[in-house]
């Protein structure tokens, strides 16, 4: 199972590396171990053949044989007599760089056959007469043609290697301008040469880049004009409506205008947030620091707010950790029983308590935009979307978890997980 798991995450290059260097490692073992068989093999064929001469001109020489039989014998143990002239220059090379491959006789006489330079005599000496032949067997090439063919397989092997690496090659372009894509570069185009199967891949990614730039640039261009008609009539009815003298009527429109300036802002956020090229300030700063921007932002009464924290120093976006803050804040006040909320650090955990029942469905619900309980009737449902997202950027994570009749929101670096009693 430890062996599947790492397979399927091996990439494919990898895989190929050591598909081919195992391969290549196998042939060259069995092609040398193939060397040492067949040398051997050759040596005992030749110790056989030369004890076969040995034996064939002991026993041939005792019969004292006619110059025919002797030619016959030549013939068919594929020898030949070395002449007188030549014998005296042979046995100076003997003496002086010959080699004993082999010797061997009997009771008759003796046989011994030397190398020089890559030349094999045979000297047969039998009761005082000495005969030397030359050997004229043609060489095996037995072991040239191993070297070759072996020599072929692993060029053909490496061959093919490169070529399925350089087929390869467009996956790894691909996959760099696919990151540099999901890194917020919108304006990036897949690029691809051959019409094969990567390159039909690569075309698609591109098509579909494409279209996903223009979803988004609808979708920002849309956001900003919905936004910016918005505000002046929203603006025009806040100045009208400070003009009624019906005070009831007049609190229910400038909680309505209100609520259309927060709802306003909450999109202006998220557009902000959710965008791919979007970084946030980090800088080095105090939770106090950042828990006082967020009571600002919230504009209520501090009574209904109850911090309990070990202050720390955090390396964050200031304004974005106080917004997500400001909206868990709002949240825990607006949906509480007791409309109250109480923020405490747990180690390196920022925890908002509210009393309350368990919510309905999953948490990942409610971090979804435009969701709530249906009997909520206040908010638009974007402000657990819109920490969620602040969180995501600022390398936080979102939990929820529900104890004693409370509502407990976590903000925790992404590393932690949730502890359950």
């Amino acid at each position: 199972m430890f062996i599947s798991n790492k397979l399927k995450n091996l990439s494919v290059t990898t895989f190929i590396h050591t598909l081919f260097s195992i391969t290549i490692t196998i042939l060259i073992v069995t092609f040398l171990l193939f060397l040492s068989w067949d040398k051997d093999r050759q040596k005992i064929e030749e110790v056989k053949r030369y004890q076969l001469i040995a034996i064939t001109f002991l026993s041939n020489l005792r019969q004292s044989p006619s110059s025919k039989n002797l030619e016959r014998l030549y013939k068919n143990l594929k020898v030949s007599p070395v002449s007188s002239e030549e014998k005296s220059v042979i046995k100076k090379q003997i003496m002086s760089k010959g080699k004993t491959i082999f010797t061997g006789g009997s009771r008759i006489g003796k046989v011994r056959v030397f190398d020089v330079d890559k030349k094999r005599y045979i000297y047969v000496q039998r009761m005082g007469y000495t005969l030397m032949l030359k050997d004229k067997k043609t060489k095996n090439f037995n072991f040239e043609y191993a070297i070759a063919i072996g020599v072929f397989l692993i060029s053909l092997l490496l061959l093919l290697y490169v070529a399925i690496l350089k087929k390869l090659y467009p996956l790894k372009r691909l996959h760099k301008q696919i990151q540099k894509f999901a890194h917020g570069d919108l304006h990036t185009r897949i690029s691809y040469e051959y019409d094969d199967e990567i390159g039909k891949i690569a075309k698609s990614f591109d098509d579909a880049i494409i279209h996903i730039h223009e979803l988004s640039t609808s979708k920002n261009l849309f956001m900003r004009n919905v936004m910016h008609e918005l505000k002046t009539p929203i603006t025009k009815g806040r100045i009208v409506v400070e003009m009624l003298e019906d005070e009831e009527t007049k609190s229910v429109l400038i909680r309505a205008f209100e609520r259309m300036n927060e709802l306003i802002s909450e999109l202006a956020t998220l557009e902000r947030v959710t965008t791919q090229s979007f970084e946030p300030n980090f800088e080095y700063v105090m939770l106090s620091e950042i828990l006082k921007v967020s009571q600002e932002l919230l504009m209520t009464q501090s009574s209904l707010i109850h911090i309990d924290i070990d202050d720390r120093a955090l390396t964050t976006d200031k304004k974005l950790m106080a917004l997500a803050i400001k909206n868990l804040l709002d949240n825990g006040i607006k949906y509480g029983n007791q409309k109250s909320v109480l923020l405490k650090t747990n180690q390196d955990v920022i925890e908002i308590i509210s009393e309350g029942k368990k919510l309905e469905h999953d948490f990942a619900y409610y971090t979804e935009p435009f969701s709530q309980e249906e009997k909520r009737s206040a908010g638009f449902g974007l402000g657990l979307y819109i920490v969620n997202n602040i969180l995501k950027k600022l390398r936080y994570r979102l939990a929820y978890k529900h104890e004693n009749g409370n509502n407990i929101f976590l903000i925790m670096p992404e590393r932690r997980r949730v502890q359950r009693d």
